[in-house]
């Protein structure tokens, strides 16, 4: 008999995964949950949506919870211990319960701990790439007690789970180090290419880092790394801010990851403001720096 996969969020994450475990072996039915569903506007509309991937839309995250024996958490970094300790009263006891959520290691052993008291076997994942490449083969690490077991489930379906280690927060201490290079770098790049971009130097610039770092196509992962903040930088902001929060618990200042989740976050708020209008992953790194640059000139203007 196979087992009921519960995914909490279903957002792009949970979205991929839902279609893409569908038909695995070993799983009878998948359901989700997300706060969309509860929306009175836009609520039907995310479920009907939900249920053309072939996933059934759970009537309340209790529900959910109640029915799983796996439960894959995508949430945005900031709801990782709420959405934990709120699972924790409803899922059964025996079942499993994998934390993809970038947060720091010690917000998902707290989050362990509120699951692990109501009977639920924690694991923690660190998602080690940007997932809509890779679908449910993206690189991931686990940890906890039962990440071996686990693994073994997910490599079945045809995922990529590694572990880590049977100690939580290693895999998340893994996770978090590197977004603070990655997510840093995006955050450096918006700001060096439009800074060069308002002086005119843009190709000089460039010039520089391309004899620096030949192996790196600048124009082409200028353009990527602005449409990716653009997406997704309120999220990936929260995500800094818990790579600040790791940063902390390491007995550090995060005077560099704080501003890189200000950073993200700008940009967020920019987009959210509809200033990114017409553009997207194809666009040139330039079209993006234009509309910041002439943001600028028209509040100095005003």
């Amino acid at each position: 008999m196979g087992i009921t996969l519960g995914l909490i969020g279903y957002g792009e994450v949970g979205a991929i995964f839902g279609r893409g475990l569908l038909g695995q072996q070993g799983i009878d039915s998948i359901a989700a949950w997300d706060l969309r569903f509860a929306d009175p506007v836009t609520g039907s509309a995310a479920r009907a949506a939900t249920e053309a991937h072939g996933v059934r839309a759970a009537h309340s995250m209790a529900a959910l919870c109640a029915d799983a024996d796996l439960l894959i958490c995508a949430v945005t970094a900031s709801q990782t211990l709420p959405v934990a300790q709120e699972a924790a009263r409803h899922a059964r006891a025996g079942a499993r319960f994998l934390d993809l959520n970038s947060a720091s290691p010690g917000t998902k052993q707290r989050a362990a701990q509120a699951l692990q008291a109501a009977g639920v076997d924690y694991v923690e994942a660190g998602v080690m790439t940007s997932v809509p490449p890779y679908g449910i083969r993206v690189p991931m690490l686990l940890g906890g007690a039962q990440a071996a077991a686990l693994a073994a489930t997910l490599n079945a379906w045809g995922m990529q789970a590694q572990v880590a280690s049977d100690a939580l927060g290693v895999a998340s201490a893994i996770k978090m180090s590197r977004s603070i290079m990655i997510k840093g770098l995006e955050a450096l790049v918006i700001e060096s290419f439009t800074t060069a971009r308002h002086y005119g130097v843009e190709a000089q610039v460039l010039a520089t880092l391309q004899e620096t770092f030949p192996q790196i196509d600048w124009p082409r992962q200028g353009a990527y790394f602005f449409s990716r903040v653009v997406q997704h930088g309120k999220r990936r902001a929260e995500e800094m801010r818990e790579s600040a929060q790791t940063v902390r618990e390491a007995g550090f200042e995060p005077l560099m990851t704080a501003g890189i989740a200000s950073k993200q976050d700008w940009v967020a708020q920019q987009a959210q403001a509809g200033l990114f209008e017409g553009l997207d992953g194809q666009s040139p790194w330039e079209a993006y720096a234009d509309r910041l640059i002439g943001q600028v000139e028209k509040a100095v203007v005003s």
